[in-house]
């Protein structure tokens, strides 16, 4: 998706657990009963839960699409002690790890294309679940305001950057979210996970100076994105959300603008970033010999 550039600078805004509170609500109340349900994982749904949880809010894998999230999910799932002695045999969909692979967009829309070429069974699944995921979120995410300082913050980078939307989830989600609040009209384009992959979407954004594009993200994706791009981070730490917006919001605007944000300061925050969520989850795993 592109913009017509405006200003010097671009700032790129992720959406879900960044600008709005809408994490734990999409992930307990929508993603995780679907999962349960599509996946027949209800004689584990506790471990499941928990696995899914992890996955999605509660370590580096946070914020990732919602595909690799789901093949994720179930893998740490395989080595749970507590699901073997169950005796329940947790399956990974090969066909939807080998379309995650070789596809660019991984979208329902993209998904849908797949479904209608191969008529693969695991892809059909994945579709389903996917569909019933978002017709969830869009019965039950609504009223969610964005954190205190979003508004703020594109309010006072109005007339200074360039803003768009960058995110995994769904373009209409994302739409009806922004649009909701009347923050959409910050912003030059909303680009959500059918746009492409936030790598791909700051790839697109070109012609910016160097150290004149910042990405504001809540996940470790978000700063891989980033760096990929050779854009600067300011990360919004899960769990301080609002003081991480008053940071970004009385120091981090004026430094992205007029220098100084690259090098110690960066650094700084990254550091913090680091430690904010962990790799392992707090479980015991069973190891490759003990599967």
């Amino acid at each position: 998706m592109q913009w017509e550039r405006r200003h010097a600078f671009l700032v790129a805004i992720d959406s879900d657990g960044c600008a709005f509170d809408t994490m734990e609500l999409k992930h307990k109340e929508c993603f995780i009963p679907n999962t349960i349900r599509y996946y027949s994982l209800q004689a584990v749904s506790k471990y499941a839960r928990e696995a899914a949880e992890f996955v999605n809010l509660y370590s580096k894998s946070r914020g990732v699409n919602r595909f690799p999230a789901l093949i994720e999910t179930l893998q740490w799932l395989q080595r749970r002690p507590e699901v073997a002695a169950r005796g329940v045999t947790i399956e990974i969909p090969t066909a939807l790890q080998d379309w995650i692979e070789r596809e660019t967009r991984l979208g329902n829309p993209a998904l849908q294309a797949a479904v209608d070429a191969t008529g693969n069974d695991e892809l059909k699944q994945a579709l389903a679940w996917s569909e019933a995921v978002n017709r969830a979120v869009k019965e039950m995410v609504h009223g969610v305001p964005p954190f205190p300082g979003v508004r703020e913050s594109l309010e006072r980078l109005q007339g200074d950057a360039d803003l768009i939307v960058c995110s995994a989830t769904p373009n209409e989600a994302l739409r009806a979210e922004w649009s909701e609040h009347g923050i959409d009209r910050f912003v030059a384009a909303i680009c959500g996970q059918e746009s492409g992959t936030k790598k791909q979407t700051l790839e697109a954004a070109g012609n910016y100076p160097p150290g004149h594009v910042l990405m504001v993200g809540d996940a470790p994706g978000d700063y891989r994105a980033a760096e990929a791009n050779g854009s600067l981070f300011f990360p919004i730490c899960p769990g301080r959300e609002e003081a991480s917006w008053q940071r970004f919001f009385t120091e981090g605007i004026d430094r992205f603008l007029r220098g100084g944000f690259a090098g110690d300061y960066q650094s700084r925050l990254l550091d913090e970033f680091e430690q904010t969520l962990p790799q392992d989850p707090p479980w015991p795993v069973r190891g490759p010999a003990d599967a």
